[in-house]
Order: structure tokens, then C-alpha cells, then sequence
């Protein structure tokens, strides 16, 4: 696998360095050689060349491979280690390792996202409801009777915490819909689903009060659970999507302007059973 990728590097080095050179002859800043770098390994793993688990060469073998400095190679690694694409452990004497997806530089982007902007909470609201229903509706579909078991723990140990164990009742809130986006069998929804309700979680920590009843709020997430379970256990999927959109919107809405609210209603409401209540 080494070899192959070695193999690979050499044959991008003669373009990657052509380009560098073209940097450096307009007299372009440095950080232009250690992006473009950093773009061309990124391509690799993107077109599915280089595959996480894979190991990158040392610094030193890239800098000889890419015809450029290992400051310049360090700073191209950040570039990709910040974007998540690659990882570096402490005492491992191979290169950096490319590593899995993961939801953290996604997270990231919603929670600016939401924070700074005058009007993106309620865009922030709306991305919520169309992917984690959308991961619910898949849910009922693939669920295992191993998850099912999964989702009724969570949903008792927040029974047996609220009022009690605060840190406990959250855990369990977190492991049921972490179970629920997993058992959608779909890895982009799975990482979408865990980044927006992460970003959700930091609006909500800016914009609600800690004098909040938490315990009303805890029994309204308990019901919230008890009717998904239900929901996923009979697979039925247009109350499982409806269910989230509606919890969605009656703990989040508050946090909108008037029209806000509204358009977020709309949404929730696209996919309401008729035959349940308001």
C-alpha cells in the first residue's frame, strides 16, 4: 500500500511541482505552494485514491517528492488536518493517516453560521427539519431489532435520570438520536444530522435562559422519545418525520421572529399525519 501510494505521489510531483513553480515565478505568496499541495492530496482522497487508513510519506519524503521546503509541507498538512481530511497521532513514526468523515468542520460552519448571521437561525431551523426527519424516515425503514433495543435503553435511562442526573438524561437524549441518524444506513445524513443538531445545541445554549422549567422540559423530551420509539418500532415513517419536525419546532420556534415562525410551521407541518392532533 506504501509503495502504491508512493507511486502515486511521484507521478503527481511533476505536476504539483510545475504548478508551484508558476507560483513562485509571479512572485506569489509562499502559502500558495502549500495549498496547492494540499489541494492535490485532497483530490486523491475525494476520487477515492487514497483511502482513509491510508498513510500519507513523512514530511521529509514529500518535501523531496514535491520539490518544496518541509515548512512548506507542515503547513500543507495543517491546511488538511483542519478540514479533516487527514490525522496525525503523537509516536506513530508513519505519516499522517487520512482519516474517516467526520461531522466537526461541518458543525463548525452551521454554528457561525447561525451565531453571526441576523436571520440564519431560522435557516440553521429549517436545514434541522429537513435532515433529521429525512434520517428518521430511513430509520423505521432499516432499523434493527439491535437498535431497537438501543433506542429503548436511551429512552429508560432518561426516565430513570431526569430530575436526578442531568449529565446522564443528556447522554441518553444524544445516544437516542445518534442511534436513529445511524440506523438510516446513510453516512452523509449520519454526519449532516449530528453536525446540525450539535450547531442547534450552541444556539440554544446562547439564546435560552438557564432559568428555563428543565423539568417540564425534560418530560416534554421523554413523551417526544416514547412517541418516536413507537414510531420507528412500527415503522411507520410519516409520524416518525412529523414527530421530529414537530419537536423541532416547538422547542426551537421561540428563538424566530413572527414570520420565522411561521415558515418554520409550514415546513413542520408538510409532512403531518392528518389524523393526529395539534
Amino acid at each position: 500500500m506504501v509503495d502504491s501510494i508512493r507511486h502515486w505521489l511521484d507521478g503527481q510531483a511533476r505536476r504539483t511541482s510545475k504548478a508551484i513553480e508558476r507560483v513562485i515565478a509571479v512572485e506569489q505568496p509562499v502559502k500558495r505552494a502549500y495549498q496547492t499541495i494540499a489541494d492535490d492530496i485532497e483530490s486523491q482522497v475525494l476520487s477515492g485514491i487514497l483511502k482513509p487508513g491510508d498513510h500519507l510519506p513523512s514530511e521529509r519524503e514529500l518535501g523531496k517528492t514535491y520539490g518544496v521546503s518541509r515548512p512548506t509541507v507542515r503547513e500543507a498538512l495543517r491546511v488538511l488536518q483542519s478540514d479533516g481530511m487527514i490525522v496525525s497521532r503523537v509516536g506513530d513514526t508513519r505519516g499522517p493517516m487520512v482519516s474517516l468523515p467526520d461531522s466537526e468542520p461541518l458543525e463548525k460552519a452551521l454554528a457561525r453560521f447561525a451565531l453571526t448571521g441576523k436571520e440564519s437561525p431560522e435557516f440553521l431551523l429549517q436545514f434541522r427539519m429537513v435532515i433529521s426527519s429525512a434520517a428518521a424516515v430511513l430509520a423505521t425503514f432499516y432499523r434493527t431489532e439491535t437498535q431497537l433495543a438501543q433506542l429503548e435503553e436511551a429512552v429508560s435511562t432518561m426516565k430513570k435520570s431526569a430530575g436526578v442526573d442531568g449529565q446522564a438524561f443528556r447522554t441518553a437524549d444524544i445516544e437516542f438520536h445518534t442511534v436513529i441518524a445511524k440506523a438510516s444506513r446513510n453516512p452523509m445524513l449520519e454526519i449532516a444530522d449530528k453536525a446540525v443538531r450539535d450547531a442547534t445545541l450552541t444556539l440554544m445554549e446562547k439564546h435560552l435562559s438557564i432559568d428555563d422549567d428543565e423539568g417540564q422540559l425534560a418530560e416534554q423530551l421523554i413523551q417526544h422519545h416514547d412517541e418516536m420509539l413507537w414510531a420507528v418500532r412500527q415503522k411507520d415513517s410519516v409520524r416518525a418525520s412529523w414527530l421530529t419536525r414537530k419537536d423541532i419546532y416547538l422547542y426551537y420556534s421561540g428563538l424566530l421572529k413572527k414570520d420565522a415562525q411561521s415558515a418554520l410551521k409550514v415546513l413542520a407541518d408538510e409532512v403531518k399525519n392528518p389524523v393526529l392532533p395539534d
